[in-house]
């Protein structure tokens, strides 16, 4: 292994496990960036923001959406 690299993981596996889950998060995102992707998300999420906006749809609580998949999943 690489001494900069052996480094770097001593430096990281010294940090607060949330420091650790949330410095990994951004690695495992750096790897998955496409291009393409980010900007269909970026237009789908401007659609919703509309919607939101003109008020041809409402907002629910986060809690009232899990309530409602669940309920669905059970039917």
């Amino acid at each position: 292994m690489n001494t900069n690299l052996e480094v770097l993981e001593a430096e990281v596996l010294q940090l607060a496990p949330v420091e650790r889950s949330h410095l990994l998060e951004r690695l495992i995102a750096s790897l998955d960036s496409d291009p393409e992707v980010e900007e269909a998300w970026e237009r789908e999420a401007d659609r919703r923001e509309a919607e939101l906006e003109s008020g041809s749809i409402s907002a629910v609580s986060g809690p009232e959406a899990i309530a409602r998949l669940r309920a669905r999943l059970t039917r």
